[in-house]
């Protein structure tokens, strides 16, 4: 993608930040390093649908302040890597566990995927509820930096359905393409898929589908593509092709470092303070809002709690941050006028992960990228709809196994509640919840499997069941478009209060859901700057 000015000043802002080891980040040496008293606008998070706001705050002349929990990835480690490998985690894997949490629990019922690790601000944080578990990414880029880069516009018949307020002509006229842009989609050439070693997985998986009667595409993706061919030819240095994912890559990924954040910084106007938590959020009597922050080192010591007076809040948290900062808002008596509907419809994507024992002769290769390129799609089923990411399972030598992370449409809805004795968000979402979406699933690849005389892996889950639902990727829902805030994101209730990221989207895109939460705020924005910021 093009590498313009904006762009080229916020990444250089970054890397001096990180040779620096400072936690405050601006393209302004005339900015404070440290955490204001006051800033006109304050974004909490920097995942997709922070970073767009950031940025178009930033054009605007607003200056602009993100709150991250997370650390800055731009750094090496004594190995010479900014991010660990996948099949050789250490603490940078994730966020402060004492053992890495890969979803892929075992292979022949052998832990072998996982570490003992020291507790450390690490990439990725598994969250644990009862009965679910949800991945988020930590730092700057949120889930950028840690999931698979695929960049899928959902059905739009679809989109209609779970959205059917938003302008679908509008978002796919201009909102999406606006994203793609900013994101720097791109496509796999498929003429190369067709013969490159690194994509044999996803061919056998295609020819088991097609044997069945059922449709694969190719999906855009943030990884440059161009990179990966040159990782298999040998002329750069691996990432994809070396089993890097969940864990971070280290080269290849426009992640959001690179893009929209890295643009916002450009702007001269955007501030990121990493390691910075928030904690509390309350109104005082002019209408502006204060933060209760938390700073902490990447070893979790608590260096000092301060706090931020802001005009215009946007929450750009993800689907559990920004639930619960609300949530316990509310609950508290902070905000005491939030609606009823903060914490509801909260989904998750449908998630569920499957693999096939494949025959001896059909070798999924020792080479896989870790980014997958194609997708079964049946969504159009009548009763059981299913977009199934074609997954790899980059082991660096011969498994048989085909994996697959299937986005299945699940009409069940869990919602958070405030526990006051552990000052948290607590999910409500039981097992039972989960079946429609394993129904499914199985219902497409019984199909696959009869047709092809193939069996499911019992092996890989840590027991003995072959569908795994009891963790998701793709968090969305707690803060309903329409419900919760207006149909712009502006919470309801509380004037310059705003929702910016999944949240907002009620439990389900139909496939992997970042571009949504990205277009969506591309259009929530620039109708929140046009009629709330810029007028005072």
């Amino acid at each position: 993608m093009p590498l313009n000015r904006r762009r080229f000043l916020g990444l250089a802002a970054l890397n001096s930040a990180a040779a620096f080891g400072l936690t405050s980040i601006s393209a302004n040496p005339a900015r404070a390093e440290t955490l204001p008293e006051y800033s006109p606008a304050v974004v909490i998070g920097t995942g997709y649908g922070a970073a767009v706001t950031a940025l178009r705050l930033g054009e605007a002349g607003v200056s602009t302040l993100m709150l991250e929990m997370g650390q800055l990835w731009n750094e090496a480690g004594p190995d010479g890597r900014i991010f660990c490998r996948m099949l050789k985690p250490d603490a940078r894997a994730m966020w402060f566990k004492k053992r890495t949490e890969a979803p892929l629990a075992s292979f022949l019922w052998l832990d072998i995927a996982n570490r003992d690790i020291q507790p450390y601000a690490g990439v990725l944080d598994r969250v644990n509820y009862d009965g679910m578990s949800v991945y988020v990414g930590r730092g700057v880029g949120g889930g950028s930096l840690v999931n698979g880069a695929m960049a899928v516009p959902p059905k739009r018949s679809y989109f209609e359905e779970i959205l059917p307020q938003v302008d679908a002509d509008e978002m796919y006229g201009k909102y999406f393409s606006r994203a793609n842009a900013a994101l720097g989609v791109n496509h796999i050439d498929e003429n190369w898929f067709e013969t490159c070693r690194s994509y044999q997985f996803a061919r056998v998986s295609r020819k088991a589908a097609e044997k069945t009667g059922l449709r694969t595409t190719f999906v855009p993706s943030v990884y440059d593509f161009d990179y990966l061919k040159r990782e298999e030819a040998g002329t750069v240095e691996r990432s994809a092709l070396a089993s890097e994912v969940i864990y971070g890559n280290n080269h290849g990924k426009r992640s959001l470092d690179r893009t929209y954040l890295a643009a916002a910084l450009g702007t001269g106007r955007v501030t990121i303070q990493t390691l910075h938590e928030v904690r509390e959020i309350s109104q005082q009597p002019d209408g502006t809002y204060t933060l209760v922050v938390r700073e902490s080192d990447a070893l979790g010591n608590v260096l000092s709690t301060r706090h931020v007076t802001t005009k215009y809040l946007f929450l750009g948290a993800g689907s559990l941050g920004s639930t619960e900062l609300l949530l316990r808002a509310r609950d508290t008596g902070r905000l005491p006028r939030l609606p009823e509907a903060v914490g509801q419809g909260w989904g998750t994507n449908g998630n569920v992960m499957l693999g096939r024992a494949n025959h001896v002769w059909d070798t999924t290769g020792s080479l896989q990228s870790a980014m997958p390129a194609l997708g079964i799609d049946d969504w159009d089923h009548p009763v059981h709809p299913v977009f199934a990411e074609i997954a790899p399972v980059p082991a660096g030598l011969e498994t048989w196994v085909s994996l697959y992370l299937a986005i299945t449409k699940n009409p069940e809805r869990g919602h958070f509640a405030y526990d006051p004795a552990s000052d948290s968000a607590k999910l409500q979402w039981t097992p039972d919840q989960g079946q429609p979406s394993i129904d499914a699933a199985k219902s497409l690849f019984d199909r696959i499997n009869a047709k092809n005389r193939t069996i499911y892996r019992y092996d890989l889950f840590g027991d003995t069941r072959p569908f795994e639902n009891r963790f998701t990727y793709h968090p969305l829902g707690g803060l309903v478009l329409g419900e919760a805030t207006d149909g712009y994101g502006r919470v309801k209730g509380y004037r310059n209060l705003y929702v910016t990221d999944g949240s907002l989207i009620p439990g389900s895109t139909g496939v992997n859901p970042f571009v949504t939460i990205t277009a969506l705020a591309e259009r929530n924005v620039e109708r929140v700057l046009a009629e709330d910021v810029l007028r005072g």
